[in-house]
């Protein structure tokens, strides 16, 4: 699994997530300014036919990175589902040359169908990629990582304030 990074720049982070299954595979969108996601749709295709869909909706959508829910048994075991979700993660990243994050997906099916979903799979995508997005706030909000964000920020406000022919902070005098 690839470690979370937020774009440190503020600007709007854009992520399609995905429900595989061995039938389909639910699609969901999301952004990380409203850190919520909405439905897409469910792709009915297996193996390679899937990535023609798949294809077409990275072109439209653009994200910045991918989130694949990967299925555990409730004790958090591996099953035979959970390979399987894996080695799809591995394969969107191969094809698609795009960052993509795996997810703990126990329980996104049961609080799919207690939203009332008409579109089971895509609305498990939903529930996937607002996990991602909670533990991407979590991750972000970690004292080392606003005191990272701080100094990050302090040296880069310096270098742009120093003249080209002067040395930063950065540079040895």
């Amino acid at each position: 699994m690839m470690p979370m990074r937020a774009d440190h720049t503020g600007a709007a982070q854009q992520f399609l997530a995905f429900d595989m299954g061995t039938k389909r595979t639910g699609v969901a969108v999301g952004s990380t300014i409203t850190r919520s996601a909405q439905p897409l749709r469910s792709i009915v295709a297996v193996g390679d036919a899937r990535f023609v869909p798949i294809a077409a909706l990275i072109k439209e959508w653009q994200p910045h990175a991918m989130v694949v829910g990967v299925p555990r048994h409730p004790d958090g075991a591996a099953h035979a589902m959970t390979a399987l979700a894996q080695r799809f993660a591995r394969q969107l990243h191969g094809r698609f040359g795009l960052e993509v994050h795996e997810v703990d997906e126990r329980y996104s099916s049961a609080e799919a169908q207690a939203r009332g979903a008409d579109d089971l799979d895509a609305e498990s995508a939903c529930v996937i990629l607002e996990q991602f997005f909670g533990q991407m706030q979590r991750e972000n909000t970690e004292p080392e990582n606003i005191l990272s964000k701080a100094i990050g920020f302090a040296n880069n406000s310096i270098n742009k304030a120093q003249p080209d022919n002067k040395p930063s902070l950065k540079q040895p005098v």
